[in-house]
């Protein structure tokens, strides 16, 4: 518990579990590429094989996601308002970064996000965002729910594309300070390393941006149907 109580402790938990979350975001993108048609059935094949799972295990990692998000946030606002309070403890290591622009609106990002989780969530995980076309009343010509229905009829949706669009904009703004943050944080960055972490950050932000974004995009654009 001597781990809540200091700041530089609450900042190595933020830091784990951000990069926790990274790891899930390269995951689900993975999951979500398959709509491109790389493994066979495409999305709606992949949703099948993630809801066969048992569901302690499908809820035992909802869980998980939602501690380590939860952890995360409460930690990132306690240390938002203690720096601004002028009351900060020093860092484990050596500040080696610029402020940017990213790096000064973390805070706004990440409450960005949440917002959009939460919209996420209900949109395309519990379905109540317009029902019309949810994929569980929808199923395949197998019988399985048609995601792929759903999820273009979605994007056809100028709108709805758009805030998905800007969304992976500010995810990308997050990351790219909060993955080379990490390393700074848990004392693994020198001034020999720092610009290629910041740089390997920024191009793992980017290629989360880019394969999100292309999602909503092509079908918007009608190169996915």
């Amino acid at each position: 518990m001597q781990l809540l109580k200091s700041s530089i402790g609450r900042k190595i938990l933020m830091a784990i579990t951000g990069q926790a979350m990274v790891l899930f975001a390269v995951i689900h993108l993975l999951g979500n590429s398959s709509i491109f048609g790389w493994l066979p059935g495409g999305i709606n094949a992949y949703a099948h094989h993630l809801h066969s799972l048992p569901a302690p295990v499908i809820i035992g990692f909802r869980l998980g996601l939602l501690v380590f998000v939860c952890v995360h946030v409460w930690f990132g606002i306690q240390l938002t308002i203690e720096n601004r309070g002028g009351r900060p403890q020093q860092y484990a290591v050596k500040t080696l970064q610029k402020a940017t622009f990213a790096s000064e609106n973390m805070i706004w990002t990440g409450g960005l996000l949440v917002a959009f989780i939460l919209y996420h969530l209900l949109h395309f995980t519990f379905q109540v965002v317009s029902p019309e076309t949810a994929a569980l009343s929808h199923p395949d010509s197998l019988g399985n729910p048609n995601v792929l229905g759903m999820v273009v009829a979605a994007f056809q949706n100028m709108f709805v594309t758009l805030i998905y669009a800007g969304a992976m904009v500010v995810l990308f703004l997050h990351l790219s300070h909060g993955i080379q943050s990490f390393f700074q944080t848990l004392g693994w960055s020198n001034d020999r390393v720092q610009p290629f972490i910041t740089k390997a950050g920024t191009l793992v932000a980017l290629g989360l941006f880019l394969g999100y974004a292309a999602v909503p995009l092509t079908i918007l654009l009608r190169i996915l149907k």
